[in-house]
C-alpha cells in the first residue's frame, strides 16, 4: 500500500473531516428544527460522557499507527497483524465494558450528576456506540499506520451518512412521544455510524492483510505489553482532553442555576454552548485532528531511524500547518459570528455571541493537539497528559468562580477553556523543545499566517458589507464572502511563501 506524505495524508483526513462535520450539521439542522435548544441540551449532556469513555480507548489506535509505521520502517510486516490481533482483546473487553456500563448506569449517573432526568433517553441511545466504535478505530490506527489516511477518510464520511439517516429519522419517528425520547433516538444514531464506517474499514483490512499474505496470527505477549506501555498514557491524555468537555457537561448547568437562572434557561445555555457554538469551533479543528493523525507515523518512524534533521523538518511543517489552520478559522468565526449562525441555524440562531468568544480557543486547541501528537511520536507520552491535567485543574477552578457569577454566566466557561488550552499548549512547546532541541522559526510558523490572515479578513468583512447591501441578503453574501476569503488566504499563503507551489505540488503527487 502506497505512503501518503504528512500534506497530502492531512489534506485527504481533513477534507473528508470537514464533509463529516458539514454532514453532521445536516444532523443538527434538523434536530435543532425538531426538538429545540432544549431537547439539544438533552442529548449533549450525554454526548461528553460518551466521548470521555471513548477517550479512554483513544490511545489503542494512536499505539497502534506508531508500531505499525515502526515495524514497516524495520520491515517487520508480520508483527504488524500480530498487533491487530492483541490490539483487539484489548478493545473487546475496553468497549464492551463501557457500554455496559453506560447502559446499566445511566439512572445513577443522572442522579449523580444533578443532570434533568429526561436526558436518560440520550445515554441509552448513545450506551451501545462504544462497543462498536471501539473496534472501528483500531482499523483506523492501521491504515494511518501504514501511512495510507484514504480509508480512514472514506469511513469518516460513511459513518456521519449513517448517524444523519438513523439519527435524524429515529428523532423524527419518536418525537410524537416527547422531545426527550427524540433526544434519544438521535443519540442512537451514532451506533449506526460506527457499524457502517467500521464494516467498510474490516473489508478494506481484510484485503490488505491477503495482499501481504498473512494466513494465521499468532498470539503475542510482548505485542500486548508494548501496546499497553504505549497506548494507556496517551489514552490518558485523550482523557484528560476529554474532561474538558466533560467539565462543561457537569459544572455548567449547576452552576448556572447558582447563578440564579432557572432550569430551562440553564439547559438552553448549555445547548448553545455545546449544541452550537462548540460544534462550529470544532470543524477546523477537523483539519488539525487530520494533521495529528499524519503526524505520529511519519514522525515515529524517523524517529526511531534515527533522521533527526527530518524530524524536525516534520516537526515545523507540522507547527506551520497547525498555524495556517487556526488563524483563518478564528478570524472568520469571530468576524462572521452571526451571519454563520444564521445560515445554519435559521431562526434559531441565538448564542452567536458565545461561538464569537469561543473562536478565540482555536489557536491554542490546535497547538495542544499539534504538540502532544509530535511528543507522543517521539516517546513522551507522560509530558503532554501533565500539561493537561494542569489545563484541567486551570479549567475546573475558572468554570466553578466564573460561571456561578451572574453577569457572566455561560461566558465563564468559555473564559476558562480559552485559558485552560492557552496553558496546556505553552507548556507543551516549551517542553518539544527541551525535548529536540528545537529551534522553533516563529516568523514563518506564526507571524507570515497571521499577516495573510488579517488581509484575508480584511477583504472578507469589506465584500461581505458592500455584498449585503447590494444583494439584500445577509447570508448569501456571507456565502460569498467565505468563498472569497479562502482564494484570498490560499494566493496569499504562497505569495509570502508559507508554502512553496513546488512543495506543494510535489508532496501532493505522492
Amino acid at each position: 500500500m502506497r505512503k501518503q506524505s504528512l500534506i497530502k495524508g492531512s489534506i485527504i483526513l481533513g477534507m473528508a473531516g470537514i464533509i463529516a462535520k458539514f454532514l453532521g450539521i445536516f444532523f443538527r439542522w434538523p434536530l435543532i428544527m425538531l426538538i429545540g435548544d432544549e431537547g439539544v441540551g438533552y442529548y449533549q449532556m450525554s454526548y461528553p460522557l460518551y466521548m470521555f469513555f471513548i477517550a479512554l480507548s483513544a490511545g489503542v489506535p494512536v499505539a497502534i499507527s506508531k508500531m505499525v509505521s515502526e515495524n514497516n520502517a524495520l520491515g517487520n510486516k508480520a508483527d504488524t497483524f500480530q498487533i491487530i490481533r492483541e490490539a483487539f482483546l484489548l478493545m473487546a473487553i475496553l468497549g464492551t465494558g463501557t457500554s455496559l456500563f453506560l447502559f446499566f448506569g445511566a439512572r445513577p449517573l443522572i442522579s449523580l450528576l444533578k443532570w434533568d432526568s429526561k436526558a436518560y433517553f440520550s445515554l441509552i441511545g448513545i450506551s451501545f456506540a462504544p462497543i462498536i466504535m471501539t473496534f472501528t478505530t483500531i482499523y483506523r490506527g492501521f491504515f494511518q499506520g501504514l501511512q495510507n489516511m484514504t480509508p480512514s477518510a472514506i469511513s469518516q464520511i460513511l459513518e456521519q451518512i449513517a448517524r444523519v439517516i438513523v439519527g435524524v429519522g429515529l428523532a423524527i419517528i419518536l418525537l410524537p412521544r416527547g422531545i426527550e425520547y427524540s433526544a434519544g433516538g438521535a443519540a442512537f444514531g451514532a451506533t449506526a455510524g460506527a457499524l457502517l464506517g467500521g464494516s467498510y474499514l474490516y473489508f478494506k483490512y481484510r484485503k490488505v492483510k491477503k495482499e501481504f499474505g498473512i494466513k494465521r496470527v499468532s498470539f503475542n505477549p510482548e505485542v500486548l505489553n508494548r501496546l499497553l506501555k504505549i497506548s494507556i498514557p496517551i489514552s490518558l491524555g485523550a482523557t484528560v482532553g476529554s474532561v474538558m468537555g466533560l467539565i462543561d457537561s457537569v459544572l455548567v448547568p449547576r452552576k448556572l442555576l447558582e447563578a440564579g437562572l432557572d432550569t430551562k434557561t440553564a439547559t438552553i445555555l448549555y445547548a448553545q454552548l455545546t449544541g452550537k457554538a462548540a460544534v462550529l469551533t470544532n470543524i477546523p479543528l477537523t483539519l488539525s485532528m487530520a494533521l495529528c493523525a499524519s503526524i505520529v507515523p511519519i514522525i515515529a518512524e524517523n524517529y526511531i531511524l534515527s533522521n533527526k534533521e527530518e524530524v524536525i523538518s516534520k516537526v515545523n511543517t507540522s507547527l506551520k500547518l497547525s498555524f495556517t489552520i487556526a488563524l483563518p478559522s478564528l478570524a472568520g468565526l469571530y468576524f462572521l459570528a452571526l451571519p454563520i449562525m444564521q445560515i445554519i441555524f435559521p431562526g434559531r440562531y441565538d448564542g452567536y455571541e458565545i461561538l464569537k468568544y469561543l473562536s478565540i480557543s482555536i489557536p491554542f486547541i490546535v497547538l495542544a493537539q499539534t504538540t502532544t501528537a509530535i511528543l507522543q511520536s517521539t516517546g513522551r507520552y507522560i509530558i503532554p497528559v501533565i500539561n493537561l491535567l494542569i489545563g484541567c485543574a486551570i479549567k475546573i477552578f475558572l468554570t466553578s468562580t466564573l460561571v456561578s457569577i451572574n453577569e457572566l454566566n455561560v461566558y465563564g466557561a468559555v473564559i476558562a477553556s480559552i485559558s485552560a488550552y492557552l496553558v496546556s499548549s505553552i507548556l507543551n512547546l516549551i517542553c518539544l523543545k527541551m525535548h529536540l532541541k528545537l529551534k522553533i522559526k516563529f516568523y514563518e510558523i506564526l507571524i507570515k499566517p497571521a499577516y495573510a490572515t488579517i488581509a484575508m479578513i480584511i477583504g472578507v468583512m469589506g465584500s461581505y458589507v458592500v455584498l449585503t447591501y447590494k444583494i439584500n441578503s445577509p447570508s448569501l453574501a456571507c456565502l460569498i464572502s467565505i468563498f472569497l476569503g479562502i482564494i484570498i488566504y490560499i494566493v496569499l499563503i504562497v505569495i509570502l511563501g508559507v508554502f512553496k507551489y513546488d512543495t506543494i505540488r510535489s508532496r501532493l503527487r505522492r
